[in-house]
């Protein structure tokens, strides 16, 4: 089984980071929830859940995970901000290990700087953004890209999640 990071501070989209998490969880992959700080509650925008960071990215070591999973909303930009999460997704890249996001997810990729050359989706206010990146801007559903997967908005987490599922088996 596959130990799966998923990368979250406040503001995140709920069903983005509920739905994912669930599934996986069930599918008997161990998760651990990271963020900039360790033992920090985290509350989604709607407000529906919340989690707290069991670890923080500083402590987190790349090597131990198999994949990192980024939910959108605001968390992003919080995320992004701090180098030892920004490290922690591009060291995991460079193994080529699964890195997924969906919506604003895709901004801690930009900030690790390893869309460039490679096709991906995102919410289409940041579509600028991922094309600036160097990446291809495809407006699909999901799309999986080498060892990434991307996707828009919440209402393709089923796509996203089916795509994680078959990379993480």
């Amino acid at each position: 089984m596959a130990k799966v990071a998923f990368l979250l501070a406040s503001d995140f989209e709920d069903s983005e980071m509920k739905n994912p998490y669930e599934a996986i969880k069930e599918a008997g992959h161990e998760v651990v929830i990271i963020g900039n700080e360790k033992g920090i509650t985290c509350t989604g925008k709607q407000n529906t859940v919340s989690y707290v960071t069991e670890i923080s990215s500083e402590e987190a070591d790349a090597k131990d995970y198999d994949a990192v999973i980024i939910p959108g909303g605001g968390a992003p930009e919080t995320l992004r901000i701090n180098q030892a999460t920004v490290d922690f997704v591009k060291d995991l890249n460079q193994d080529s290990k699964l890195v997924g996001s969906i919506c604003h997810g895709a901004q801690v990729m930009i900030s690790a700087d390893i869309l460039r050359n490679k096709e991906a989706t995102c919410f289409i206010g940041i579509r600028d953004d991922v094309k600036n990146s160097g990446a291809t801007y495809l407006d699909q559903e999901v799309v999986v890209s080498q060892n990434i997967i991307t996707s828009r908005t919440p209402k393709d987490e089923p796509a996203f999640i089916r795509e994680i599922l078959a990379k993480l088996d």
